[in-house]
């Protein structure tokens, strides 16, 4: 219950900071924002502390959740999602391409983002056929 309460403190005292460097920002004007950059500093500052306690708490709680449960279970799942992205990486296109701002992108930028797309576009497909044969499946009882 304590640590609750300390991140309760903790939010809240990042809320009115952020408000703040907010009021900060309008006080300014549209034109010394965009010429100096005066004020964004300090929000970005505090956007920076929040991402990192985000990402902090999530690896703890992720970690915690690996070695509580299953982790036979765990490590089946992460096998198959790594084999998903090995077929996808097999079947990705890696050709060498032009930009729109004219830069090149490489054969390797272009093979990981196919290698990408393609894990999304597999992992869309099984989620989506899971809940159609879960729907199916009830309804069929």
């Amino acid at each position: 219950m304590a640590l609750h309460k300390i991140l309760k403190i903790v939010a809240i005292l990042l809320s009115v900071a952020g408000v703040i460097f907010l009021g900060m920002i309008f006080s300014s004007g549209d034109e010394v924002v965009q010429a100096t950059g005066e004020g964004v500093d300090g929000y970005l500052f505090v956007a920076y502390i929040t991402l990192a306690l985000v990402l902090l708490f999530v690896i703890i709680f992720v970690l915690k959740g690996l070695f509580e449960g299953n982790l036979k279970r765990t490590l089946l799942s992460v096998g198959a999602f790594l084999v998903i992205v090995l077929i996808s990486y097999m079947l990705a296109d890696g050709t060498q391409m032009e930009m729109r701002e004219g830069e090149i992108l490489s054969e390797s930028g272009s093979k990981w983002v196919g290698t990408g797309l393609n894990v999304f576009y597999i992992l869309a497909v099984l989620a989506i056929g899971s809940m159609v044969f879960s729907g199916v499946k009830k309804v069929t009882k």
